[in-house]
């Protein structure tokens, strides 16, 4: 089985700008700083849950609740 490229969003396939994978401190991520969708992390593969990010862009899916609301996840949260 191929190895799974940490580098790349494994919902849309580009960038995902993980400072983790990029061998950077997690605190240096831009999902410390940012809310994710949990609509988002939800739509990640099974297999690839805990070893891969999403992308900045994925982060941000409009769900049907409000950006406001509990469907997003503090800055403060442990990256995936």
């Amino acid at each position: 089985m191929p190895a799974i490229d940490t580098t790349l969003c494994p919902l849309c396939g580009q960038a995902n700008a993980c400072a983790m994978a990029a061998g950077l401190p997690a605190a240096d991520c831009w999902c410390m700083a940012a809310p994710v969708s949990r609509a988002a992390l939800a739509r990640v593969p099974e297999p690839q849950r805990g070893k891969r990010c999403i992308c900045p862009h994925c982060a941000r899916e409009v769900s049907a609740v409000p950006a406001a609301a509990a469907d997003k996840i503090p800055p403060s949260s442990p990256p995936l």
